[in-house]
């Protein structure tokens, strides 16, 4: 993530809390948590007028996404929570400036170290280091990106606590996640908000950077925020 100030803003002071789930077509009003107002105000240009979509920034990191995220489900009934904003790319999977949807919602770095290695909570039997996205509503955002000319990449997006800055780091996260595309700061935490309410998540990243040796010199916040403006526009298509 980049180092954006943000402010959290709930558009609901009161409200009837979420009852039992129903499915993203019987309810299709829609969450979409960003962590910073940049990347809100970019997704809000994208959707319009539309008011089947609420935007919150709900501030960085995994745990104020899963926080607010919450708190915003518990205010208001929702089909669908969506984790959107910019991020790292991995190479060789997705390039700067390009769009990756998550086939997978990874929390990284949740785990222990141990003599042989880093060990995930799931595989320390404590939990689950994932959670998948809706397969259904993430192939036809896929889709509707490519119809649209926009560079889209489908594979695991890794939540982290401190984003990746060396090239050994990247390469261990690629090593321990094959295919992994993304990173961000967020997704775990708002899917986790998500799965308590049983509702359906999805993940986008634009990609503003490397995962790797940090260097800001060569991020493209401007573009990332400009390509998670034109896929959300493209998000109106997936569901009509």
């Amino acid at each position: 993530m980049s180092d954006i100030a943000y402010t959290n803003s709930f558009p609901y002071d009161s409200g009837e809390a979420s009852s039992s789930p129903e499915s993203a077509l019987h309810r299709p009003h829609v969450l979409i948590a960003t962590a910073v107002d940049a990347e809100r105000e970019a997704v809000l240009r994208g959707l319009g007028q539309d008011g089947r979509f609420d935007v919150v920034a709900v501030g960085v990191g995994p745990a104020a996404a899963a926080a607010y995220t919450a708190r915003a489900l518990a205010r208001h009934r929702y089909g669908l929570v969506i984790s959107a904003g910019i991020g790292g790319g991995f190479a060789g999977q997705a390039a700067i400036g390009s769009l990756v949807i998550a086939n997978a919602i990874v929390a990284a770095d949740l785990g222990s170290e141990t003599p042989d290695g880093f060990l995930s909570v799931q595989e320390l039997g404590f939990g689950t280091d994932r959670i998948v996205p809706d397969a259904d509503l993430s192939q036809r955002w896929m889709q509707a990106l490519e119809r649209g000319g926009l560079s889209a990449y489908h594979g695991p997006i890794l939540t982290v606590s401190t984003t990746t800055g060396s090239a050994e780091s990247a390469a261990f996260l690629a090593r321990r996640i094959p295919g992994a595309a993304a990173e961000g700061m967020e997704g775990f935490g708002v899917a986790t908000a998500a799965a308590a309410y049983e509702l359906p998540v999805l993940e986008i990243r634009a990609i503003s950077n490397a995962v790797g040796p940090r260097d800001r010199g060569a991020w493209k916040i401007k573009e990332a925020l400009e390509a998670l403006e034109a896929a959300s526009s493209h998000l109106l298509e997936v569901l009509t």
